[in-house]
């Protein structure tokens, strides 16, 4: 009998998902969509960043300002920080995130829209700050600009910094680097406000 050779079918994109490693939620796995550009923080960079996090964590106020699928707040919720604001801009992979907090009856609220126009509408500093914003925009001093023209960091706010490993390097006079770790695309750092 002779096989006949199919061309394959252009396959639809696959939705993935984020997993929570630690914490109450240990183990779930939330859906994300295949969006483009969206690139979930790494299990083993996450390991990394909340081991840094440890003692910050409990009953801490934190803000995920680029979230794309959520992963570093939820984590943080996970480890019973005690809110969380995410910010994205896709209003699918917004969507998205607000039904994963629905999911966990998460205390938190999905922002939708850009993240330098969100931030305007805040109020009430933050113990924590998640910038991990998308690669090659230049988004992260604008976006530290932004915070701190509106008080959302305060003395003592530890700020977590994700960028392309070519990214210009954070300069902040009140920030005062506490950890850092350098990976072939990206460089991570974990950062104090000192005033």
């Amino acid at each position: 009998m002779k096989r006949v050779s199919r061309k394959p079918q252009a396959q639809k994109a696959k939705a993935g998902s984020v997993r929570i490693i630690a914490g109450q939620w240990r183990g779930r796995k939330l859906p994300v969509g295949n969006t483009e550009g969206l690139r979930p923080t790494t299990d083993r960079n996450k390991e990394t960043l909340f081991n840094w996090l440890m003692h910050e964590l409990p009953d801490a106020r934190c803000l995920d300002m680029f979230a794309g699928s959520g992963s570093l707040g939820l984590e943080a919720l996970s480890r019973y920080a005690s809110h969380c604001v995410f910010m994205e801009k896709d209003k699918a992979v917004a969507a998205q995130l607000d039904k994963n907090v629905l999911t966990l009856k998460a205390n938190a609220t999905v922002l939708q829209g850009d993240a330098l126009k969100c931030v305007t509408t805040l109020s009430d500093p933050f113990d924590i700050v998640f910038l991990d914003p998308p690669f090659n925009q230049g988004l992260v001093a604008p976006a530290l600009t932004a915070l701190f023209s509106q008080g959302l960091i305060k003395s003592g706010t530890v700020v977590y910094v994700e960028q392309e490993n070519d990214a210009p390097s954070v300069a902040n006079p009140k920030l005062s680097l506490l950890k850092e770790k350098r990976l072939a695309l990206l460089h991570y750092q974990l950062f104090v406000c000192t005033e």
